[in-house]
């Protein structure tokens, strides 16, 4: 029942009225009565007898005779709740969009379906050449088998056309996929290229983006067999497709693939968790790697898919950071230059060459932090002691969380009234590189406009982490400005970060030597040195190794509790936990709540999971006031 309380995340029986008969079939929307309110539910199963001794109600309503709860989605949903100690209810809310009726009531095409179509087609492993497994992971996938891969893509690479060949060897051998990307511009190139190797019809996309009519024609059309591929964001991870043979996910660590809503799942999770259950193939690829799946690769879960070290050198671009002893002895104020002479001479040299020139800026906005001129203290509002910042250059300073303006501001430390940029933003960056460099033209790619592709000639594309739009031809110079801001984040996953998001942007640069890469950073630091080489295997195995030392996921399984002092003390008080688990904290967390962390090892997840679940189903049950937030393995311990 979709009820979400977790004492009553368990089936229930009822009986089925003869005039409901025929539609009542599992799978289906249903009403029934509980409690003395009207809810609603889901028709699991249906059996010739009960269990129960007592008296059973009988069904109210079928919604709707479609089933569309498939028997697969309904035991990973049921899997997934148990992994993440949240309810079934919350897991099938976001496994299934909500019910369109004039959808349902339109025609179905039919024809045969894609799958039977396809079957005996042929794939060209095509640039799958450039890796020494590549056409065995796609033979074994054209075989039936259930390959599982971990790809590091070349830079420069055209993945999306790469993920179209795995799926088009799954079809060929009689089988469906489903791939999940981070955001809408990489769905639509993976779009592009399967409508290129599949032909148009043969797949649907599915998105929260899409709007509800287009979103549940587009789940209803593979739920009825109707396509065999699924794309999508982190949206399509429960999507129903028949004979399910390959699963994939691009850029595994971005943050766009964890789930928002409880119990917040990560697509990657997800997904793995559909490989155990349907015996499908993975495929699990990105420029940089996780310490998520660099331990697949450790534990023998998964084959590595990754080429030689020659073609990576033949590949990627002239990499240099500002911050090594050489580039210092050159140009001694390297260490303090927002833009090194270095940066400055590889991005002129690219606009002299009629060549565009990329240039990352982790934070958005003009100047999103301000201090005093005079002191350098931080500049914050009077009102909540939120930081201040400046919306642009004639613009008057504003609180980042309240949005109060501070026309007046005074220093509370000295008194002075001038402020200077304590942290500059791209559209500040784009102002600045437009006087440095006249005559030129400047774009901005952010979050108020995300550009796709720009044209190969002279420009200058400021650009936030995962806007970097790509360049005909490739970009001339890539320049990664402001390391700090990502390296020195509190953050367990910094360095994981900040090299999955240079790498995202260095891939777009041409080979060298006409494609240059500048990342003002200290070259002796481990995420720098890993763009050097182009060797994200080593900074993900550096980095596992490093927390499985310290005890950190994903070498063990981890858990928060949040909310009220008292209510998480009650919570862990009346949770059964394994006798080896570790309770750290209380650290505090965000309005007044504080926040305690459980320690397992790998093989008690179960264990944890179950004993955090049931103290919730206990706290539930005796009405308890406060609320508490459990998440499994979040994605941020901090």
């Amino acid at each position: 029942m979709d009820v979400g309380l977790a004492h009553l995340d368990r089936p229930f029986d009822y009986l089925v009225p003869a005039e409901l008969d025929e539609a009542a079939v599992p799978g289906t929307r249903v009403k029934v009565r509980f409690a003395g309110q009207l809810v609603d539910g889901w028709l699991l199963s249906r059996a010739d007898d009960s269990g129960h001794t007592g008296r059973l109600a009988y069904l109210e309503k079928v919604v709707s005779p479609e089933p569309v709860l498939s028997p697969e989605v309904a035991r990973l949903a049921r899997a997934v709740a148990d992994r993440y100690a949240g309810s079934l209810a919350d897991v099938l809310r976001l496994a299934v969009p909500p019910r369109h009726a004039r959808v349902e009531k339109e025609p179905q095409d039919e024809q045969p379906t894609p799958v039977e179509a396809a079957a005996a087609d042929a794939v060209d492993p095509r640039g799958w050449r450039d890796y020494p497994t590549g056409p065995a992971l796609l033979r074994a996938l054209t075989d039936g088998r259930a390959p599982r891969a971990v790809w590091s893509a070349l830079p420069g690479e055209d993945w999306a056309a790469r993920y179209a060949d795995a799926v088009a060897a799954t079809v060929a051998g009689g089988r469906g996929a489903v791939v999940v990307v981070p955001d809408a511009r990489d769905l639509d190139r993976l779009d592009a290229a399967l409508t290129s190797v599949l032909g148009p019809g043969r797949h649907v996309s599915l998105s929260a983006a899409l709007g509800p009519a287009r979103r549940y024609r587009a789940f209803l059309a593979a739920r009825r067999g109707q396509v065999p591929v699924v794309i999508g964001t982190r949206a399509a991870m429960f999507a129903p497709v028949e004979r399910l043979g390959l699963v994939a996910i691009w850029d595994d660590g971005d943050d766009l693939h964890s789930e928002p809503r409880s119990p917040y799942p990560h697509a990657r999770d997800v997904l793995l968790t559909r490989v155990q259950l349907a015996e499908a193939g993975a495929l699990v690829g990105g420029y940089a790697r996780t310490a998520e799946a660099q331990l697949l690769l450790e534990t023998g879960w998964a084959r590595e898919v990754v080429a030689e070290r020659a073609t990576v050198r033949a590949r990627i671009p002239a990499i240099a950071p500002t911050g090594d002893d050489p580039q210092l002895a050159r140009d001694p104020g390297a260490a303090t230059a927002r833009l090194p002479s270095l940066a400055w001479t590889a991005a002129r040299d690219a606009i002299r060459a009629d060549l565009p020139v990329l240039v990352q800026v982790p934070r958005r906005g003009y100047l999103p932090s301000i201090s005093c001129a005079e002191c350098r203290t931080p500049a914050r509002c009077a009102h909540c002691a939120g930081p201040l910042a400046l919306p642009s250059a004639g613009g008057t300073p504003a609180c980042r969380w309240c949005a109060r303006v501070a026309a007046a501001y005074a220093c509370p430390e000295c008194g002075g009234r001038r402020l200077r940029a304590a942290v500059t933003g791209a559209r500040r960056t784009a102002e600045e590189l437009g006087r440095a460099f006249p005559g030129v033209p400047v774009r901005t790619s952010g979050r108020e406009e995300v550009l796709t592709d720009v044209p190969g000639g002279a420009a200058l594309v400021v650009t936030t982490p995962g806007a970097e739009p790509v360049a005909e031809g490739g970009y001339g110079a890539v320049l990664l400005l402001d390391s700090w801001a990502l390296l020195t984040r509190a953050d367990l996953r910094a360095g994981e970060e900040a090299l999955r998001r240079w790498l995202a942007a260095a891939a777009l640069a041409r080979p060298a030597p006409t494609g240059r890469v500048v990342v003002v950073a200290d070259g002796a630091l481990a995420p720098v040195q890993a763009l050097l080489r182009w060797d994200a295997a080593w900074f993900a195995g550096r980095e596992l190794a490093e927390r499985r030392e310290l005890g950190f996921p994903p070498a063990v399984r981890m858990a928060s509790v949040t909310g009220p002092a008292e209510a998480v003390a009650d919570l862990l008080a009346a949770a059964r936990l394994p006798a080896d688990a570790e309770v750290l904290g209380p650290v505090p967390a965000e309005e007044g709540r504080e926040r305690m962390l459980v320690r397992v090892p790998r093989a008690r997840a179960a264990a944890l999971a179950e004993a955090l679940h049931s103290a919730a189903g206990a706290r539930a049950a005796r009405k308890a006031a406060d609320p508490v937030r459990l998440q499994v393995d979040p994605l941020s311990l901090f």
